[in-house]
């Protein structure tokens, strides 16, 4: 089983990239908001029950797809609900079940961030648009993302394409 950890902050197109690299890859797409948005239908963003049941469903995938040696690419956006663990608790998860973890950090200047966060493809999975909210968390954001692992590949994605940036991971792979 081989895990593609796409991290990165809100609009640097870990999901558009993901699409991609699953098309050439063949990897099932489990991406952040297949989680995050069935569960906040129900409890409240960051409520205990919210935190909980979100990082259960994912852990309970991760060692499913282990098991059954299903690789995966898992989109993710480091912030302050998540346990600052959670990325290494995966990570060892997975190398415990014989498999193997790749993490790739998706890069954007702030600037770049606000101009894309309000596009209207953001809003399919309930993602944040806001772009004074955006100000407000970018800190925090930048704090949880420097808390993960030491990534296997970082790409600029104000840099290169979503084309080019799933080659550049598959490549790597």
């Amino acid at each position: 089983m081989h895990l593609v950890f796409v991290y990165g902050p809100p609009a640097a197109g870990k999901y558009t990239v993901a699409k991609l690299l699953a098309a050439e890859t063949g990897y099932a797409l489990f991406h952040n908001h297949l989680v995050v948005d069935a569960v906040a239908a129900v409890f409240p963003f960051g409520s205990e029950s919210f935190v909980r049941l979100r990082e259960d469903f994912w852990m309970k995938t991760f060692e499913a797809a282990a098991r059954e040696e299903r690789s995966l690419i898992f989109t993710f956006q480091p912030e302050g609900s998540v346990a600052p663990d959670f990325a290494q608790r995966v990570a060892d998860l997975v190398r415990g079940a014989g498999g193997r973890i790749t993490f790739v950090h998706l890069t954007l200047s702030r600037e770049e961030q606000v101009a894309r966060i309000d596009n209207a493809d953001r809003a399919k999975f309930g993602k944040l648009r806001d772009v004074l909210l955006l100000k407000a968390l970018q800190d925090e954001f930048a704090i949880c993302e420097r808390a993960m692992p030491t990534p296997d590949l970082t790409i600029d994605t104000a840099r290169v394409s979503a084309d080019e940036a799933a080659a550049m991971i598959k490549a790597a792979l």
